[in-house]
């Protein structure tokens, strides 16, 4: 189900023209749907049954604090990388217990943040961080709940940036590592073993490397308990894919349902934890982006945008597609094959290559699936400000961020004395 369609020729975000937006705040600018978030979260929700489970939304893919607190309203727990991510969460009403806190280089204040606030778990990524845990946890005379996140080695068949999960990736402790790893942090006073934590990867469009991964995870779960260390919790992390260009990821149930079955074919019978990230937010949202010139060389047409690549960064950082269409459709325009680029100072600044448009300047476009690593990752290169983000809610849309004004853009900066 898509909650971005046309119209009598026009696209809309739910019952919202996504022109009258463009009026009212501007481009470029993001649009959210409020349904189709919790469309999705309730899918995998419900895809659990009756089955233990928490879904923790990964704050990484799309932080703004009323996405956050859209989800919180739900029951969603939440998947963070740093501190600032917890102090989102914890602002936009998120409950702390149902946090897990991941990433490769947490510091001892941010270590000391998460367990002043009571998070369920610190996913520890190294042998190294485990010591800085229990430093960290004796200072404030508390106990850590730890799970760490195990590499399996499989290959998710994705782009190498977004690969977690194999040998040679940043994160993760390899198999062997991670049971000595167990068995060390069962020793020490400060640490309670809580779970076993697994993320290979993104945009995933097949079962199978979770069902690989999963055989491996529940392999030393088995491993552990001839040890004496219980596991508690199984947090198989997210991945799971989303149609950018045609894809077929499996549905929410074919999912669910592949992780359910892995387990009880093991004979466990263990609380799940995911961390969905793309798949709730990706589709929630586009990139209204409005274009300023066509240009036409001998080789090639440009369709020149106001949204750059510091607004999103995808494309250029990942060779990522998103689909491009006009908002209003044009029924006698001359289609062309253009480029769509951006004003920012760089080759790479390109939002998509070789696109079938009928375009004209002032014309409006959206750009698809951008609900998820976009605005996150906008940035100020060549001093461009950061767009609005919107929230349409049936026929009403609300500003959730404003467009970033140039006091906001040097704040912080001064000038040297004379």
């Amino acid at each position: 189900m898509s909650f971005f369609e046309y119209r009598h020729g026009e696209l809309f975000a739910e019952q919202v023209s996504l022109s009258s937006i463009a009026e009212q705040y501007g481009t470029p600018c993001f649009v959210y749907s409020r349904r189709a978030f919790e469309t999705k979260w309730q899918a995998l929700d419900e895809a659990f049954g009756d089955h233990p489970h928490t879904i923790c939304y990964a704050v990484k893919a799309n932080s703004n604090i009323a996405v956050l607190n859209l989800l919180a309203r739900l029951g969603s727990g939440f998947d963070i990388v740093s501190e600032g991510e917890l102090r989102r969460v914890l602002k936009a009403g998120g409950d702390p217990s149902k946090v897990v806190f991941s990433g490769v280089a947490k510091s001892k204040s941010e270590l000391a943040f998460a367990l002043s606030n009571k998070v369920r778990s610190i996913n520890i990524e190294s042998v190294a961080e485990l010591e800085r845990v229990q430093e960290v946890a004796q200072t404030l005379g508390v106990t850590a709940s730890i799970a760490f996140r195990v590499n399996p080695d499989v290959d998710p068949e994705t782009h190498p940036y977004i690969s977690t999960g194999m040998d040679k990736a940043k994160f993760g402790v390899t198999m062997e590592a991670a049971f000595d790893a167990y068995v060390r942090a069962a020793q020490m006073p400060n640490i309670e073993v809580h779970g076993i934590a697994c993320h290979i990867g993104s945009q995933i469009t097949k079962t199978s490397p979770f069902s690989d991964a999963l055989e491996i995870v529940l392999n030393m779960v088995k491993r552990l308990a001839a040890e004496g260390i219980e596991i508690k919790q199984l947090d198989l992390g997210g991945g799971l894919g989303i149609d950018y260009q045609g894809e077929t990821p499996p549905s929410a149930n074919e999912y669910v349902q592949s992780m359910i079955n892995g387990i009880k074919a093991h004979g466990v019978d263990l609380p799940i934890a995911i961390e969905p990230g793309r798949y709730i937010s990706g589709n929630s949202g586009v990139m209204l982006t409005k274009v300023e010139f066509t240009k036409h060389n001998a080789s090639k047409n440009f369709a020149i945008v106001d949204a750059g690549m510091n607004d999103l960064l995808r494309p250029a950082l990942y060779q990522a597609f998103h689909k491009i269409v006009p908002i209003n459709e044009k029924t006698t325009a001359d289609t062309a094959t253009y480029d769509v680029v951006g004003p920012v100072c760089e080759s790479a600044c390109v939002l998509g290559y070789d696109r079938d448009l009928a375009v004209e300047a002032g014309d409006l476009l959206a750009v698809m699936s951008a609900g998820a690593y976009s605005f996150v990752m906008a940035n100020n290169y060549n001093s461009r400000r950061r767009p609005a983000e919107v929230m349409v809610d049936g026929d009403s849309t609300h500003l959730i961020r404003q467009r970033e004004n140039f006091e906001q853009l040097v704040a912080g900066e001064t000038l040297l004395p004379e």
